[in-house]
């Protein structure tokens, strides 16, 4: 083929093509991970998501949500934050972001003016949440509307839902007097018929208790049209429809983080709007796994020779609790982050009060009782219970003549 051929056949490539944006949420800059920093690995992350933006000609990374862990990140996390940025910026994409629950709205959104001037667009301001990012590609404009976390008493709401359906007026409206393609973030607890805690790892968005958001919140209208919604806040990937997914976090932050991947999605528009959707795989630094057995059994056991690098939850079944457990269980997996003693064959906990458990027990009784509570199960031996007959029978026998 020609130079003139190959140039033609670019340029039409190009004509189609649309724009690419990479939706990922919830980096959780300067989170802990069982007392673990996980500042080294999340820029591992980070930065090869800024290498997948120049091999996957992403044009917009957007980050739905708690951008930090907390709102007053360490110095550390902003520097972390700031080489993520310029490194995606450097790679060609724009990134638009939004708070959090975990993210100070101010302190995130502060000099968000001079940021966009830079290509970084960070929505904060519930006020302006209706003022879309407009970006471009062959075919026109592209709106992108950042919602940030709405705090339902401060927006005069009674519930998230609410909130957020109100905000979703607002942007219909907004949408139907632009008529332009829009992409849509938001951070909440969304479901259409997927129970969100099943995904995974954030912790509840309200001080009550969980507050849904139906996903029908973000549909579009025929003079609104709302092309893909951007979620953030649940830490595994989730699909609600073909254009309403959460994104998950780009690290394990706990073990309730079930699913292995750790990634973004893929979003292509084109002329008519959305056009396809695909998982991109980010790397997973370190992986979680859980193992049980007896202590001896974990410590020599050679199946498990591939997980010493792992995160470990490790559970241990021996029916007396082993002394030194997590030093001794480090010696082999340096990074077992959390211990559980579950013995095998011991009955479900009693509800009731010690009181309530012990009232009109004989002292032999209680006796045993203490030490099947510390052994976990196991009660006095035949010799134990020997002794202790002897020693109370003694007992008694030196009240009585007192």
């Amino acid at each position: 083929m020609g130079r003139r051929a190959q140039e033609a056949v670019s340029e039409r490539a190009v004509s189609v093509r649309g724009m690419r944006l990479l939706h990922t949420s919830d980096w959780h800059i300067g989170r802990t991970f069982h007392g673990h920093s996980t500042l080294a690995a999340l820029r591992c992350v980070l930065l090869e998501l800024a290498d997948a933006v120049r091999r996957e000609h992403v044009d917009v990374v957007l980050v739905a949500g708690d951008v930090f862990d907390s709102a007053t990140p360490a110095a550390a996390a902003f520097e972390l934050f700031e080489e993520a940025v310029l490194a995606i910026r450097a790679a060609g994409a724009a990134v638009v972001m939004t708070s959090g629950n975990h993210d100070s709205a101010a302190r995130l959104g502060h000099q968000a003016p001079f940021a966009a001037a830079g290509g970084v667009h960070v929505r904060t301001r519930a006020d302006a949440l209706d003022a879309p990012v407009e970006l471009g590609d062959e075919h026109g404009a592209v709106d992108v509307y950042g919602i940030p976390f709405l705090e339902p008493l401060l927006v005069g709401e009674r519930s998230h839902a609410a909130a957020l359906g109100t905000a979703m007026d607002r942007i219909r409206t907004a949408a139907a007097g632009r008529a332009n393609r829009s992409v849509v973030l938001a951070h909440c607890f969304a479901t259409a018929g997927v129970v969100p805690q099943a995904a995974g790892g954030e912790r509840d968005i309200t001080a009550g208790g969980l507050d849904i958001v139906p996903a029908s919140v973000f549909a579009g209208t025929d003079a609104a049209r709302i092309d893909y919604v951007a979620l953030g806040h649940l830490h595994s990937r989730v699909r609600l429809a073909e254009g309403v997914r959460y994104a998950g976090a780009p690290l394990h932050y706990s073990f309730g983080e079930t699913s292995p991947m750790r990634g973004g999605w893929l979003v292509d528009l084109d002329a008519a709007g959305l056009a396809e959707v695909r998982w991109l795989d980010l790397p997973v630094p370190r992986r979680l796994s859980e193992i049980t057995g007896d202590l001896a059994r974990l410590l020599e056991d050679p199946a498990l020779a591939d997980r010493e690098q792992d995160w470990i939850q490790a559970v241990i079944t021996d029916a007396v609790r082993q002394q030194d457990a997590m030093a001794r269980l480090r010696a082999r997996f340096p990074f077992v982050a959390r211990l559980e003693h579950r013995p095998e064959g011991v009955r479900p906990a009693d509800a009731r009060s010690y009181g309530d458990r012990t009232a009109g027990l004989p002292d032999a009784a209680l006796i045993a009782g203490f030490l099947e509570h510390v052994r976990a199960g196991a009660g006095p031996s035949d010799a134990e219970a020997e002794l202790v007959a002897e020693v109370l029978s003694s007992v008694a026998a030196a009240e009585r003549a007192a």
